[in-house]
């Protein structure tokens, strides 16, 4: 797990104490508002791979394209299966049988039966791949990676991000003759992992505050590496970056 913390703090909102503008954002008699700016990023290495599989087919009529396809998309479920995929991992995404209006198969009927298949370990996702393709599938997409908890990510850039706010502000006040007094406001700017946009929140309460200063999660440890036959494409997993932003107003006071 690595992580990458960058920091820009906005021009200092100063203003006396008695300012009613500042009064309206929290700053007591005696302290002084300061506006941070910071950013975190984390990454994580994908848990799970994504991919699609089907089976096209053609005959004369309906009946019989349906039946030629449900025979050739069990047998690429059951090439599935043979690989440990479990039927939970196993999803049908489009079924569809319609009548051909051009090119060479004008007038015959054309059957498709689509599965999104999620393998546990994104390492044999090349495998299955090369399996479902022995099976017959003539459609196959993906794969793409993704991780099971990406919050668990977020959460560690978020958790940077405070920290950093954090440091840059007490540096500040060192520097002014003063010290932070405590967490006005914090604004979650949300940010991207890979490339998923994280929506950011409103604000944070000041139980979360207490959460984002507290050390880290440890992300879980990448599943165990399995042979992958030399007849299957590779998998370069690789990692997931994630990129938050945040805004916090610090009260600062007098030492």
């Amino acid at each position: 797990m690595k992580r990458f913390v960058f920091v820009a703090v906005a021009p200092l909102a100063l203003a006396a104490c008695g300012d009613r503008a500042d009064e309206a954002r929290g700053v007591d008699h005696g302290e002084t508002l300061l506006s941070v700016s910071a950013s975190g990023q984390a990454e994580s290495r994908p848990d799970q791979a994504q991919f699609q599989a089907g089976i096209e087919t053609f005959a004369g009529n309906a009946r019989a394209a349906s039946e030629a396809n449900q025979d050739k998309i069990a047998e690429i479920v059951a090439a599935l299966r043979q690989l440990g995929v479990a039927e939970k991992d196993i999803q049908t995404r489009a079924v569809t049988v319609r009548r051909v209006e051009y090119g060479d198969r004008k007038g015959q009927y054309q059957a498709a039966n689509v599965v999104e298949v999620t393998m546990r370990n994104p390492d044999r996702a090349g495998e299955a791949v090369t399996a479902v393709t022995e099976a017959g599938a003539n459609i196959v997409s993906g794969p793409s990676l993704s991780m099971t908890d990406p919050e668990a990510t977020a959460n560690l850039a978020y958790a940077d991000a405070y920290k950093a706010a954090r440091k840059r502000a007490e540096a500040y006040a060192k520097a002014a003759g003063m010290e932070v007094s405590r967490v006005l406001y914090i604004r979650d700017g949300g940010g991207t992992q890979g490339q998923t946009y994280l929506r950011g929140a409103e604000a944070m309460s000041d139980a979360m505050v207490q959460q984002s200063a507290a050390p880290p999660p440890v992300a879980p440890p990448p599943p165990p590496q399995s042979r992958i036959p030399t007849r299957s494409p590779s998998m370069m997993v690789g990692t997931t970056r994630s990129d938050v932003y945040i805004q916090v107003d610090f009260a600062l006071r007098e030492t």
